[in-house]
């Protein structure tokens, strides 16, 4: 039996405010987020999850799927789209669907030479599931995929009965992805990224050989994959943002528990469920300078540090926690916060070719050059207002 774990991520950021460098005002552009947020749930959240829910009940224990969702996605559903919220409350209801954990802010505070602040995200993330959705957690998935030997030990300390991250030679020599690995005592499960790219990048690309992807013919590739699992994890706006509704993704969508499940040796498991059943067949070993994550061609940390401009803003965002925590004002520590999402970083990225060009369809702004000065100037004017606060 091979198992299939089919997986999202859920998230969108706090955008910033492009005209603050020029007229000061509010860090966070929330009308440009309000407005973002409405159009993609209209066109992916809620006919994608309705899909999801309707295949679920239609083959009641046979299909399973999982979500990472961002905590900065939970405050936006709650303020702009409570009917969506509920639509992850019915997920959970199912008992067919599992909930990962990741930091709160979808940040990089795994990366932190001091972790407190990665753990104080990871266990708030974890509350906040639990009140809003009604589930606690038990597997995780830090924020892009990112990993090493020491963000898996915590992940084990924390309680987590195992961690996702991505499946790429670097890491796996000879071997393959599609099965269960561990670091000391944690299970680790990997991305097949090439199988996930097929939906996530190349499903509605006319040049691909394999056009046009259906949902048949890419249970046959399943089917003919060795291995114990395959796991399928995309960015959720795949099923109709990325890829709009006429590319026929959400047909995709429709039918694709339907053709796997055509298949004897083909069954669906969440993570948790696969790591109970599958036993581990090696070690991963990644050390802390050689951090993966699931970004770019590199699957590095470059994406986000990958040019003096993204070290300057990272660095100085970090040099504050000590001093924004000593407020203990809730408004000053939540902001920093939302200053720390992963995406301000990844708008800085400079380097050209398709890498450069994902970078650009997902920024607000003109240029990376832009999104620096932007970000900066927020983040000098935040820590004037921290040192002012004390």
């Amino acid at each position: 039996m091979t198992y299939i774990s089919l997986s999202f991520e859920v998230h969108q950021p706090h955008r910033l405010n492009r005209e603050f460098p020029y007229q000061g005002g509010e860090y966070i552009d929330y009308e440009l987020n309000h407005s973002t947020f409405n159009k993609i749930s209209e066109k992916c959240y809620h006919p994608a999850t309705e899909t999801i829910l309707d295949k679920l009940d239609e083959h009641k224990n046979e299909f399973k799927v999982s979500f990472s969702i961002s905590g900065v996605f939970l405050e936006q559903c709650e303020m702009w789209d409570p009917d969506l919220l509920e639509l992850f409350k019915n997920l959970a209801e199912t008992k067919n669907v599992e909930f990962l954990c990741q930091t709160y802010y979808h940040s990089l505070s795994s990366l932190y030479e001091a972790k407190d602040d990665f753990v104080e995200q990871v266990k708030m993330h974890s509350g906040t599931m639990r009140d809003l959705i009604g589930y606690t957690p038990t597997f995780f998935e830090n924020s892009e995929f990112l990993y090493n030997n020491e963000i898996a030990e915590l992940a084990k300390s924390l309680g987590f009965k195992g961690i996702f991250t991505e499946g790429i030679p670097r890491i796996l020599g000879w071997r393959s992805p599609n099965y269960v690995y561990r670091h000391g005592d944690m299970p680790v499960l990997l991305r097949n990224y090439q199988l996930t790219d097929d939906i996530g990048f190349r499903f509605s690309s006319r040049w691909w050989g394999e056009y046009p992807l259906t949902a048949d013919k890419y249970a046959a590739w399943l089917s003919n994959t060795r291995g114990d699992c395959i796991n399928i994890f995309m960015d959720y706006e795949t099923l109709g943002e990325h890829h709009w509704a006429d590319t026929g993704i959400l047909e995709f969508l429709r039918y694709l528990p339907d053709e796997i499940l055509k298949y004897d040796h083909l069954s669906f498991l969440t993570p948790s469920e696969i790591v109970d059943v599958c036993d581990p067949v090696g070690e991963i070993d990644v050390g802390v300078f050689d951090t993966i994550s699931w970004a770019d061609l590199e699957r590095d940390t470059s994406c986000w540090l990958g040019n003096e401009m993204q070290i300057a803003c990272y660095e100085k965002l970090k040099r504050m926690e000590k001093k924004v925590k000593k407020t203990k004002n809730p408004e000053l520590i939540a902001m920093w916060g939302r200053l720390g999402i992963s995406d301000h970083l990844y708008y800085l990225f400079t380097s050209g070719g398709s890498p450069g060009e994902v970078h650009s369809y997902f920024s607000p702004y003109n240029s990376p050059i832009d999104a620096f000065v932007i970000y900066y100037s927020i983040l000098s004017d935040f820590e004037r207002r921290i040192d002012l606060s004390q």
